[in-house]
């Protein structure tokens, strides 16, 4: 989602502004009784463990005075920067901006809804200091609706962690630490901002969790409900393709077209012998069109396999994205004698 942000301003600003210890973001959507609370609740929990920060609220295209309230602290604030869409794009794309918008060394995010506790932040930075690159929260004695939030949330992360092989317990806690390295090798599409430690996973990161509070909803209404668990289940099957086979996807089309391809030439084969050596019609056999019908869908995946290799390259080699990651290079450098 880099594109919903002009990169070169970006850039520019980092350049002309100290790096902070840490970068706040928060995606907002009509969440104006509560900003005052969260803005104040985050001021008072990093100002007390004495660390450089800066609150990032990105408005995603509220309908409430959420924009304009933030609008007005961010002329009376040093600490607080307010990126405002155009639209209503969906928490992904406001995290992206966020993120793409952030200077600081580790990065937290967290909902405005007040039902994360800020509190909790130097305990997740404190964590994310023993070596690891991402640290979730994970929620206790959850505050919300058993059959509309609860259930659903516990199968989708049952589902999650046998899939991606991710053992997380909370994919939708939204309070999470993660390194500015980390993050920078990360792009955000669609609605995977839940599946953000399994990103981090395949990017190599080292993740770990740790309990955090959680409240009641004091104002406003949730935007999440039970059908979002479908969509969760399309965006599953995105991560664990991308998982496996994201530089290598003639291995799973290649594989699937070659046994298509294997299947129907063996039924034309038995048909082909069926006819000339048992003199049989076999014009009104449905396997006669079961075989035509593997055969071409075989030449089709196979076909699909090439596009997708030439397209995997295509999308590393243009943005000069390596298809691996270094943690650290130890060892001298090479002296050369004149």
């Amino acid at each position: 989602m880099r594109s919903l942000v002009n990169s070169e301003a970006v850039k520019n600003e980092a350049m002309s502004s100290v790096v902070p210890d840490v970068s706040v973001v928060v995606p907002v959507h009509n969440e104006e009784e509560s900003l005052p609370y969260l803005l104040e609740a985050i001021t008072s929990s990093l100002t007390a463990c004495q660390m450089s920060y800066e609150i990032i609220c990105v408005d995603d295209g509220s309908t409430d005075g959420s924009a304009r309230f933030l609008k007005e602290q961010a002329l009376n604030s040093h600490d607080l920067k307010v990126v405002i869409l155009r639209r209503n794009y969906g928490q992904t794309a406001a995290m992206a901006a966020g993120f793409n918008y952030a200077l600081g060394k580790a990065i937290v995010t967290l909902d405005a809804d007040l039902q994360n506790d800020p509190v909790d932040i130097p305990i997740l930075l404190a964590k994310l200091e023993e070596g690891y690159d991402l640290v979730s929260g994970v929620r206790q004695k959850r505050q919300d609706r058993a059959f509309t939030r609860l259930l659903p949330s516990k199968i989708a992360n049952w589902l999650i962690r046998k899939v991606t092989g991710v053992n997380i317990h909370d994919y939708g806690c939204s309070l999470k630490v993660y390194r500015a390295e980390l993050v920078a090798d990360m792009n955000l599409y669609g609605e995977l901002h839940r599946f953000l430690p399994a990103l981090a996973h395949i990017e190599g990161a080292r993740i770990t969790e740790v309990p955090v509070r959680h409240h009641a909803r004091r104002f406003g209404r949730s935007k999440y409900g039970i059908w979002r668990t479908f969509r969760v289940l399309m965006d599953l099957l995105t991560i664990k393709f991308m998982q496996k086979f994201l530089t290598r996807p003639m291995h799973v089309f290649g594989l699937l077209g070659l046994i298509s391809m294997l299947w129907g030439g063996a039924i034309g084969i038995y048909l082909t012998f069926v006819k000339l050596a048992l003199g049989e019609d076999i014009g009104n056999r449905p396997l006669l069109i079961l075989a035509v019908l593997l055969l071409v869908t075989g030449v089709q995946l196979f076909c699909f396999g090439l596009l997708a290799e030439l397209l995997m390259r295509t999308y590393h080699e243009s943005q000069g994205r390596p298809i691996y990651r270094v943690r650290e290079v130890v060892g001298k450098k090479v002296v050369t004698g004149e």
